[in-house]
């Protein structure tokens, strides 16, 4: 993998290669940021950048199998492992080799997905530290660097935590850790103060545009939507590609919703609560979450400032002639009924009973004007 891989990022990308060219490189370098902005993709580009300097694994770094390069990241323990048995990276690295081909810009539950995973919670173990020290003990392969990228080390058991503690303290010649960190005040204090902090900004929106139309073959102006939607995340940008069908329906529903509760239409906003009602509940929570977006963004167009409103087309096209219904005396009750809502399915709360109440109680909340 390469820096042209990485979305944006220039600045980052720019000081990394500069400590190299200066000397100045730190055994230990940790990215800060929020999810979805390159972390993973710069942490294994600067890693390959560190081999590649050695001869001849330009194809082992292609498919991620060069024998210095070492990747450590959540793990759980699956029902075929023995009791024994304490999972570590290598029995995952098969799935996270496919994955990080496919796009390093991956989430968590992504994660979980592509190992199987159901109701556990993914950590790093002791015995991936225990197997770190093994790995980094042994001479490197091509006579360069050896590098581990560690992926989410606030995940660390305390136990791993610790031991990593001493190995970076106490790091094998030429060795690099490069930790990708999305919540490091979950990190002991001692190993945030033994490694070098980056942090990474969200991605600039035309660097997602450009990679919308070059990379995804995206026409210029969804783009360019897309682009204001993902707020600096290339991995909500490719989500946006992905849900764009759900997120077509969820805005029938809004505006379904809107329409039958301006015109009392109780026995249709009955129909519209049934079919709410059918959905599963995370689906369920993602359509209040979409409504929450349609609130803020009609409430914001009324403002007429372009710059504040993130809206496909279709959105924009309602929100035209529906924007002024959502003001400022109703929307932050708005708001709380949608919030309320999905507390209470997060609760198991009667689906049917709830979004109809929901529906009836819109027919009092747009009729507010301030």
């Amino acid at each position: 993998m390469t820096f042209n891989e990485v979305i944006g990022q220039k600045e980052v990308k720019e000081r990394l290669m500069q400590m190299v060219s200066e000397g100045r490189l730190p055994h230990a370098i940790m990215l800060c940021g929020p999810q979805g902005v390159g972390k993973k993709a710069l942490a294994t580009a600067f890693a390959c950048y560190l081999l590649g300097k050695s001869h001849n694994v330009e194809v082992m770094l292609q498919k991620l199998e060069h024998p210095d390069l070492h990747f450590t990241f959540p793990t759980i323990k699956l029902p075929s492992m023995g009791s024994e048995h304490i999972p570590v990276s290598d029995d995952f690295i098969k799935e996270w080799r496919e994955l990080m081909l496919q796009s390093p810009y991956f989430s968590m539950d992504e994660w979980m997905t592509a190992i199987g995973a159901e109701n556990q919670q993914a950590i790093i173990t002791a015995g991936e530290s225990d197997e770190l020290v093994r790995k980094l003990s042994l001479k490197s392969s091509q006579g360069g660097y050896k590098v581990s990228v560690v992926w989410l080390p606030e995940r660390m058991n305390i136990a791993c935590a610790n031991k990593l503690l001493k190995l970076i303290e106490e790091p094998p010649q030429q060795t690099v850790f490069i930790m990708v960190c999305e919540e490091p005040d979950k990190l002991l204090d001692t190993i945030r103060s033994r490694v070098q902090r980056i942090d990474v900004k969200k991605v600039e929106t035309g660097a997602i545009q450009q990679a919308l139309v070059e990379r995804r073959g995206v026409s210029e102006e969804p783009a360019r939507r897309i682009a204001r939607l993902a707020n600096g995340s290339w991995q909500k940008a490719l989500e946006e590609l992905q849900v764009g069908s759900e997120n077509e329906q969820f805005l029938e529903l809004f505006i379904s919703l809107m329409r039958l509760a301006y015109q009392r239409k109780v026995k249709d906003l009955r129909k519209w609560s049934e079919t709410l009602a059918s959905f599963g509940r995370e689906k369920q929570k993602r359509f209040l979450e979409f409504f929450l977006r349609m609130v803020r963004e009609n409430f914001m167009y009324n403002f007429q400032q372009a710059d504040l409103c993130y809206m496909t087309q279709k959105e924009e096209d309602f929100a035209h002639n529906f924007a002024r219904f959502i003001n400022e005396a109703n929307v932050l009750a708005i708001y709380d009924l949608a919030n309320r809502s999905i507390r209470d399915i997060g609760q198991n709360a009667n689906a049917k009973i709830l979004f109809f109440d929901f529906a009836l109680q819109m027919i009092v909340l747009l009729i507010k004007v301030p």
